[in-house]
């Protein structure tokens, strides 16, 4: 994806093309959505019971964000009990730009030996991003007073997710990224911003520092009990559709083509869960919606949705799984004008796979939720 302009708040971020322009908007006006779910990190899958040494404690915590890498971004809000070392440095200090909750990163110091030198956090977007499709986007930040400034504070658009166990470096290119040091004087918070064009599908944005040390600019090294890493604050994320709006293709095997008969049976495209579990992520809703138009548009329409496992895990539990994810596709029409006459729901666990279970990819075909049409 091309940068076409970036505009910040107090300065000037080059990433590809720049532009000094501001946006204004008008109070009155009605702006799309933001495709970011859980933007100012206010939601929790969990009680915040202490502080984070591992990336899979912030992915457990925080509510459809994730650490792609084994590096263990923080949260900090209502309830997190920062360690008193930690608190020495003045971690813990800093107030949120928005609500009551924000996450923090170390972006540079891997040549000083720093643990998790290079932290990430992730996120499925709510809707894909569209080719040839203008987004705006932005993020605030600012940084631990006693670290280090540097730029490359960056955003990278991937169509799969990151997953990976190790505390590595993340060296892809990002679409986005500060080419001049972030200032963050005094704990102001500082907005980064701008308008770019995709030019590829993704359905992940990673933020974080995609470049070495060697290549990351770095000033303060010389102020007064100076932290040799760079550690900053991240809150409100932002990624919204600009005018003109292009419709989003409708792809060959898009439930809207499929032909609606009695007995016919089809598998919804879209639908995500995290694993082991049975709630509906954001992404989900797009194919949701597909759905539920397709029903309203045909009121007599009565459904039997299926769900299905792969064959991991005792067979009980599968059935048990497949069953309750079912359940949430229908309670999601049944919450949105669908009568509860209209929807069934069953799960078959593991007994009816489409592909083998013996690899990776087999196992995630396993994994599916299918409809089948009882009456139209």
């Amino acid at each position: 994806m091309r940068l076409k302009q970036l505009i910040t708040s107090i300065f000037i971020i080059s990433a590809f093309l720049c532009a000094t322009n501001s946006i204004a908007q008008s109070s009155a006006e009605v702006l799309p959505e933001n495709i970011i779910p859980n933007p100012g990190f206010e939601k929790y899958s969990g009680t915040p019971i202490g502080w984070f040494y591992k990336g899979q404690h912030f992915s457990n915590l925080m509510k459809f964000w994730s650490s792609p890498t084994g590096a263990s971004p923080d949260v900090f809000g209502p309830k997190i009990r920062v360690p008193a070392h930690w608190a020495d440095k003045g971690f813990g200090n800093q107030a949120p730009h928005g609500g009551e909750s924000m996450v923090g990163l170390t972006l540079y110091g891997c040549d000083n030996g720093k643990p998790h030198c290079r932290e990430y956090i992730q996120i499925q977007l709510s809707e894909p991003l569209v080719v040839g499709q203008k987004y705006y986007f932005e993020f605030w930040t600012t940084r631990l007073q006693r670290s280090l400034e540097i730029n490359n504070l960056g955003v990278y658009f991937a169509k799969n997710p990151i997953s990976i166990k190790t505390d590595d470096l993340l060296s892809h290119k990002p679409e986005i990224s500060a080419q001049r040091i972030v200032p963050a004087p005094n704990g102001s918070w500082t907005k980064v911003g701008g308008i770019f064009t995709a030019d590829q599908e993704a359905d992940y944005l990673i933020i974080g520092n995609f470049f070495d040390d060697k290549n990351t600019l770095v000033a303060g090294t010389g102020q007064p009990n100076a932290l040799p890493y760079a550690y900053y604050y991240f809150d409100d994320i932002l990624l919204r559709k600009e005018e003109p709006i292009i419709d989003v293709p409708v792809k060959d095997d898009d439930i809207r083509k499929i032909p609606l008969e009695v007995g016919n049976k089809f598998q919804l495209r879209n639908i995500y869960f995290d694993s082991d579990k049975f709630e509906l992520l954001p992404r989900s809703f797009v194919e949701m919606k597909k759905l539920l138009n397709i029903m309203h548009e045909h009121p007599n329409m009565i459904i039997e949705v299926i769900g299905h496992t792969d064959s991991i895990g005792k067979h009980n539990y599968n059935l048990y799984l497949s069953r309750k994810r079912a359940k949430a596709v229908v309670t999601f029409l049944n919450e949105n004008g669908i009568s509860k006459t209209r929807t069934r729901y069953k799960g078959i666990g593991d007994a009816e796979p489409i592909e083998t279970n013996e690899t990776d990819d087999g196992r995630s075909r396993n994994r599916r939720v299918e409809v089948l049409i009882l009456k139209l």
